[in-house]
């Protein structure tokens, strides 16, 4: 093959080429129609979810791209990172207007993006990283059917087709639990995805899947479509409709918000374009609950596996209502190394800085590198886009590797540019990226939902869905990010500058490779700036866990509790049969029937006290009435922590603004303990 015909396609990591979909109908990608059928358009699929449209309006990624001038590639051949190709030719990049809002999607400097990536391509050509320690294998498309076993699975719905299963009633009841909390578009969601591998299995001639109408079956006299409980938690879910733009309800699912939304206005055909009201970014907030707002990290990891679940189901309910397939693929294989710094899964340096420290949440060289540049350099101007000496941060990074943790390296003379710059490599060395690749490309999509509170919900959903070191790395880079901002009048780095920085950064990762075109990648590019964008800036309500979701983990909770508690009356009435035992003496009306509750505290010498439930006492309130009554307390007030223990949840911390009263109302058998944060 020819330079010439090399050159022609763009080769991304972290993208599977979507060349292949472009014949499909109701696809719209702005793409040249030339090369819908190039075979050096498309390379082999990588282990992300790919993007297909099925029905709806959607948003154009760049109604403009027609008019824009060729972008200009990274381009190498096809056994190449970009980082890495011996061939790569830089060609002089588009014009791009500069301006200094903060709203508007076209508007976002696009430019310092396509010098990222060609200083990404330099430093990759001078050895910024190891290199060469990848191995992947040949992709496909997964076996029919094989798409929606996976997504079965990861839902914990596996017994609903897998009948080769041991029997195992404990696992049985959790998902007929766990399927009796759903909301009607999650339901939907998951039928839709019963029907289709039931109709596959057909095809093979294997035994047949329970009929998706016994799973589903709906009360003789409740016919209408289940919706979450209102017991506890939810209006009527058409209220989103009448709702304030800027105000984020997390009281209804997200998905029949949606569907509201998609049925009040079925003819509505978004554009993304400067004069779109809705390519501003608001001020988002929550609705305030007098049960408390909870984050991530303040429940248990049995409720936190649940609220995964919920979210999955919920992700995939709000994506069909736009119409938005999202088809995974087999995910690639990287051979990784089992220590070090750069290069080092995740999960392998949690391990190793954990032997260190115990519950380390985000890897230590991480935490340095961001303390590094937090302490005198936030004001450098340009930090994160001007690149340090790529020659001098090879040196660096090999450097870290061999003294890091012997704490012997020089950081007073470490650069504040040098620092950002291995800090990006950090992340681009990562051998999975940071949204995972089975996530990847469902960021990506996010840029499909119509409005922005759509997109904000579906990146609620998607941070809740990442593995917890993913997460918590990915929370400490945002809240940098936001720090470095929050700085731009001196070092010129506004909320789009640094967003288009980390943008391929980001979204392209050491071990996946894959060919699109000039316009797709515009398109991406724009896409992924987006996404890096909306993660700044509304990371504190990104990382909470919206009610709806947490009114059906305790559903699901209360619902495998009732089974227990039939089983233990049970035995405790066969018990009482074959014993002769004088009668019991009934036991006391509990404090909670008058009013009052018990707080524990036994990791304290004050170990309980009485509080009675007033309409205005908060968790605040009773932290600062137990230190009033225990003097000997050595612990600061910020770091001492109420739980609700026990009833409808596991473990949850409370938030300082809950209301008590309330919260008994909604789980009158739980327990209230005082602890120290860990």
């Amino acid at each position: 093959m020819s330079r010439q015909q090399e050159t022609q396609g763009v080769v991304l990591t972290g993208y599977h080429s979507n060349a292949e979909l472009l014949a499909q109908p109701g696809l719209s990608i702005a793409c040249p129609p030339s090369r819908e059928n190039d075979p050096q358009a498309t390379s082999r699929r990588t282990g992300h979810y790919s993007v297909q449209q099925n029905h709806g309006a959607l948003p154009e990624d760049n109604p403009s791209a027609e008019s824009q001038q060729p972008r200009p590639s990274v381009c190498s051949n096809p056994g190449s990172s970009p980082r890495r190709s011996p061939h790569t030719r830089l060609r002089p990049r588009p014009p791009c207007q500069r301006c200094n809002s903060q709203d508007s999607l076209d508007e976002l400097e696009m430019d310092d993006y396509w010098k990222e990536v060609e200083n990404i391509s330099r430093s990759a050509e001078k050895g910024g990283g190891e290199g060469g320690n990848e191995e992947e294998e040949q992709q496909k498309h997964p076996d029919e059917g094989e798409q929606e076993e996976a997504w079965l699975t990861e839902a914990g719905l596996e017994r609903l087709f897998d009948g080769s299963l041991a029997a195992d009633q404990e696992q049985e009841e959790d998902s007929a639990a766990f399927l009796s909390t759903l909301t009607r578009a999650q339901a939907a969601a998951v039928e839709r995805r019963l029907t289709s591998l039931h109709q596959t299995l057909r095809r093979r001639n294997r035994q047949p899947l329970p009929d998706v109408r016994d799973i589903f079956r709906l009360p003789e006299k409740d016919k209408e479509p289940r919706e979450v409980q209102k017991g506890s938690e939810s209006p009527p879910s058409d209220a989103s409709s009448t709702e304030p733009e800027t105000v984020m309800n997390v009281d209804v699912a997200f998905s029949e918000q949606a569907l509201s939304y998609r049925d009040n206005q079925p003819r509505l055909m978004v554009k993304m374009s400067p004069n779109s009201p809705d390519d501003k970014l608001p001020n988002f907030r929550l609705l305030k609950d007098k049960t408390g707002q909870t984050r991530v990290g303040h429940l248990s990891l049995p409720d936190m596996k649940k609220v995964r679940r919920f979210a999955l189901v919920e992700i995939t309910a709000l994506f069909d209502t736009g119409g938005i397939d999202l088809k995974a693929h087999k995910a690639v294989k990287v051979k990784t190394k089992e220590s070090g710094l750069f290069g080092v899964p995740l999960v392998t340096l949690l391990d190793q800085d954990q032997r260190r420290v115990a519950g380390t949440k985000v890897p230590f060289i991480l935490q340095r590198l961001i303390s590094h540049i937090e302490e005198d350099g936030l004001d450098t101007e340009g930090l994160l886009r001007i690149p340090g000496a790529a020659t001098r941060v090879k040196s660096l990074y090999q450097e870290l590797e061999s003294c890091f943790y012997d704490g012997t390296f020089p950081w007073h003379q470490l650069k504040q540019h040098d620092a950002a710059s291995l800090l990006k490599l950090f992340i681009r060395e990562l051998p999975h990226p940071l949204l995972t690749v089975e996530y990847l490309n469902a960021f990506i999509a996010v840029n499909k939902l119509p409005t922005k509170k759509q997109q904000l919900q579906a990146l609620n959903l998607l941070v809740l869905m990442l593995p917890e070191a993913n997460r918590d790395s990915l929370k400490a880079l945002v809240e940098f990010f936001q720090r470095v901002i929050e700085h731009q009048a001196k070092n010129k780095m506004t909320l789009n500058n640094v967003s288009v920085v980390m943008a391929p950064n980001i979204f392209m990762f050491k071990g996946c490779r894959s060919k699109v075109t000039e316009q797709q990648e515009f398109s991406m590019a724009t896409g992924t700036a987006n996404i890096v964008r909306l993660l700044i800036r509304y990371q504190n309500l990104l990382w909470t866990i919206p009610k709806f979701i947490l009114t059906q983990v305790r559903q699901q909770n209360m619902e495998s509790q009732r089974k227990q508690n039939k089983e233990r009356a049970m035995r405790k009435l066969l018990k009482k049969i074959t014993t002769d035992k004088p009668p019991e003496r009934a036991a006391p009306e509990p404090e909670s029937a008058q009013g009052f509750i018990r707080v524990q505290a036994p990791q304290f010498s004050k170990v309980s006290m009485v509080l009675q439930l007033t309409e205005d006492l908060q968790a605040a309130d009773v932290l600062t009435r137990f230190l009033s009554q225990d003097s000997a307390v050595e612990v600061k007030r910020e770091d001492l922590r109420l739980y609700e223990i026990g009833g409808n949840i596991k473990e949850r911390r409370l938030d300082g603004e809950t209301f008590m009263k309330d919260l008994f109302q909604l789980n009158p058998a739980a327990e209230w303990v005082i602890k120290a944060a860990q």
